[in-house]
């Protein structure tokens, strides 16, 4: 399977091929992710402080007594990021299995995300986009413009920061 394909288990989806996935709006783009990667769309509360760490590196969020930490997807692929919304929420997103010490990964939001059932045959990839280092995919659904993020490269990313336990 190649990176541009979205991966779908024939199994776990109804037959009409919907996927049930969240409209995660941040400051100039939205991403779109399957529900069954978001553990919890979480309040927004002030960030344990981190030193020494990349500019995408925001802090930890205390979730469910588990530091989790979190990235500005903005930052941390080259755009300028934004200040917590104090409407937004906390995406806390499942591992993708890239390391077993980093059980969830938070991106904040800059409002608060919407959930759609999103037929696979409706999202095309929008190749008048360039794809930044931190994007599987740009597509579009109708109109409507998104990114699938790689939380794969996230995680990634923020292991290599060797702040992994701690």
């Amino acid at each position: 399977m190649s990176d541009d394909q979205i991966e779908i288990d024939p199994d776990t989806e109804d037959t009409s091929e919907e996927v049930s996935c969240l409209l995660v709006p941040l400051l100039n783009t939205r991403l779109l992710l399957p529900a069954s990667t978001v553990a919890e769309m979480a309040a927004m509360k002030p960030l344990i402080p981190v030193d020494r760490m990349p500019s995408w590196m925001l802090g930890f969020y205390d979730w469910r007594e588990v530091r989790v930490p979190v990235i500005s997807y903005e930052v941390i692929n080259g755009v300028s990021g934004a200040p917590l919304h104090p409407q937004g929420r906390m995406a806390v997103i499942n591992n993708t299995g890239v390391d077993p010490r980093l059980p969830f990964i938070a991106i904040p939001t800059q409002g608060i995300p919407r959930m759609s059932r999103v037929s696979i045959h409706d999202i095309s990839e929008n190749p008048n986009v360039v794809r930044r280092s931190f994007d599987r995919m740009r597509v579009r659904i109708g109109m409507e413009e998104f990114v699938i993020p790689d939380i794969g490269a996230i995680e990634q990313a923020y292991i290599n920061t060797g702040r992994l336990d701690g």
